[in-house]
């Protein structure tokens, strides 16, 4: 499970200063949740109060775990773009203890798609 790695350290690195991209199905998810002002409206990313995600608690943890962003799921896998080649992401400082399944890549490039498709 990718989130054990991240749980193990304690670590929460990937939510400092997030430029975390949301799909509108994301959107849409938080929002039926009771969420609100949670991303940029211009942009669709997550914001960050006091440079932090807005769903990272004081503790360290994520305060929407089970419904987070696809993004945030698939996190230290990132697609480099235009390339579309995946890879993990070189400031995540436990990516190596990480292992992805070729489903993994796939649910990533259909991730990239959707945004860049409601990015049109």
């Amino acid at each position: 499970m990718k989130g054990t790695v991240c749980r193990k350290h304690g670590c929460s690195f990937c939510c400092i200063g997030t430029e975390m991209p949301l799909t509108r199905e994301d959107v849409e998810r938080l929002l039926a949740s009771g969420r609100s002002e949670f991303y940029d409206e211009d942009t669709r990313q997550l914001r960050n109060i006091d440079g932090r995600c807005v769903f990272l608690s004081p503790e360290g943890s994520c305060t929407v775990y089970d419904i987070r962003p696809r993004g945030c799921r698939s996190f230290p896998l990132i697609m480099s773009v235009p390339s579309m080649e995946p890879l993990f992401d070189d400031e995540c400082p436990h990516r190596s203890e990480f292992t992805f399944e070729p489903e993994d890549v796939l649910e990533l490039k259909e991730l990239v798609e959707t945004l860049l498709e409601e990015e049109a």
